[in-house]
């Protein structure tokens, strides 16, 4: 076999390779604890919530989704939902709500910043808003962990105008 039908061959497996993960098998209530991390992979957070805990399967900093499994008493998923959408942000209660809370509803944020003017760490979020548009949630927390404020803007990694500095390459 010469070296670019190799080569064809070794995209063609990587590919399908990249399928399982692309493509994962879906995860049904009452599927135990062990099948959702054969099927998933280990989570990428865990997080305790009474007597049940969440397994967190965050899409990476660019992702717009992630999932959350809900697991009872018994092992057994209760719940498996994408959890950045607008209903999910929605249910956080700004003066209430913690970080635990936001973790445990929406997960880890893609990105962490600081307002040292307003002395609010912010915690950032892309998702779909409305399975449509590019977006970001940004939830504010004072100095104690609380919730004081969240604002949703237009994902500017997703803008052609916006992706550099000053204007430079931008359409005219």
């Amino acid at each position: 076999m010469k070296f670019s039908g190799r080569l064809l061959l070794l995209g063609f497996l990587t590919a399908l390779c990249s399928c399982a993960t692309l493509f994962p098998e879906p995860v049904n209530v009452c599927d135990s604890e062990a099948q959702v991390i054969a099927k998933r992979g280990q989570p990428t957070h865990r997080y305790a919530d009474g007597r049940s805990h969440l397994l967190e399967y965050a899409q990476g900093p660019w992702g717009q989704a992630t999932y959350m499994a809900r697991i009872g008493p018994d092992g057994k998923v209760i719940s498996f939902d994408q959890v950045l959408t607008s209903p999910k942000f929605a249910s956080i209660k700004i003066g209430e709500a913690t970080k635990d809370d936001v973790l445990r509803t929406v997960g880890a944020p893609s990105e962490t910043s600081y307002l040292s003017l307003s002395d609010l760490e912010v915690w950032s979020y892309p998702y779909k808003e409305n399975g449509v548009w590019n977006s970001l949630m940004h939830i504010h927390f004072d100095r104690s962990g609380v919730v004081r404020k969240m604002m949703n803007a237009p994902d500017p990694r997703f803008d052609p105008d916006e992706r550099f500095p000053f204007g430079m390459f931008r359409r005219r």
